[in-house]
């Protein structure tokens, strides 16, 4: 295996880091982009990509804005960008599709995204769906209807108060204040990502995750969900997308048992979607690829890719 990075130009000047892992005896197959989530950076996915690797695809992801790399800096962590910084980073995402279609013309393309990544990879689809072989959501969620709409306001709010740039407690508390109830007496305050411990130790230990994001941040997350979530961008999908919903039964993202996992791939069955799968692991927490059964997880998603491959 090929591992390299590079950096891409995105909007307002900002430099996008991708890593990217090249299959080195053989030509790939096709292309996975992944989109990491919330609070993490690419290089976390290197087990995966490697895996992704051996099975003949090759793997590109970028840091988002805010994280890793492209922050480039602690300081700079938890902040998307001055205005509309969930779509900027929807067109960062394309804007590395369009870099991966450079390089490999002639290959198909699969987007992968991970918790907030695969909420940024709904918005995508809606946008540009039309240039994907097909998508794969894991940590999903669905929309939580008028708490999504007053955590809007409350952002703004908080926005107006203290400024975009200031990290919110009160934003961060609202999110992930009840996720690590179900695991108490808790380990750590990030249990609820997986039952491997070495994984959450290694999670709480790095200082690139984990941290508390800015009210700009917030403000900006809400309110691209908000418009995510509406039936008319769902209704833009394109209806010959494959798609793959998986997920840990025991995810907080998800709902109680899944509920909203379940919920987001009957909103999509109803929306048209032709080609749709649906998955939930039992036991199972927050992120499948660091999961104790992660070794099950990379078959499976490998089977789905070489399935829609042919």
């Amino acid at each position: 295996m090929n591992q390299s990075d590079f950096h891409l130009l995105g909007k307002y000047d900002q430099s996008i880091y991708v890593s990217k892992w090249i299959p080195e005896d053989k030509a790939p197959r096709a292309v996975i982009q992944l989109a990491h989530g919330m609070a993490e950076h690419i290089t976390r996915y290197n087990d995966f990509a490697e895996k992704l690797v051996g099975a003949g695809y090759a793997v590109y992801g970028n840091d988002h804005r805010g994280h890793g790399k492209t922050a480039g800096s602690l300081e700079n962590i938890g902040y998307f960008a001055d205005e509309d910084g969930f779509n900027v980073v929807v067109e960062d995402m394309k804007l590395l599709t369009d870099t991966i279609n450079e390089e490999y013309p002639k290959l198909p393309v699969f987007l992968f995204g991970h918790s907030m990544g695969s909420l940024l990879s709904r918005s995508y689809i809606a946008r540009f769906g039309d240039g994907l072989k097909g998508v794969v959501l894991s940590g999903t969620t669905a929309n939580t209807g008028l708490l999504g709409l007053v955590a809007v306001l409350l952002a703004k709010i908080e926005c107006k108060i203290k400024g975009r740039k200031v990290p919110s407690k009160f934003l961060d508390s609202m999110v992930f204040g009840a996720f690590n109830k179900p695991y108490k007496p808790a380990r750590t305050d990030f249990d609820w990502l997986s039952r491997d411990n070495e994984q959450v130790d290694l999670y709480v230990n790095d200082p690139y995750c984990g941290g508390v994001f800015t009210t700009g941040f917030f403000l900006d997350f809400f309110s691209g969900l908000s418009e995510m979530f509406k039936t008319q961008n769902t209704k833009k999908i394109p209806k010959e997308l494959p798609m793959y919903i998986f997920s840990g039964e025991l995810d907080p993202v998800g709902g109680k048992k899944g509920t909203m996992v379940k919920k987001t791939f009957e909103i999509y069955k109803n929306a048209g979607i032709k080609d749709i799968e649906i998955k939930l692991y039992p036991e199972a927490r927050h992120e499948m690829l660091n999961e104790t059964n992660k070794e099950d997880v990379y078959n499976d998603i490998i089977q789905w890719f070489n399935k829609k491959l042919g």
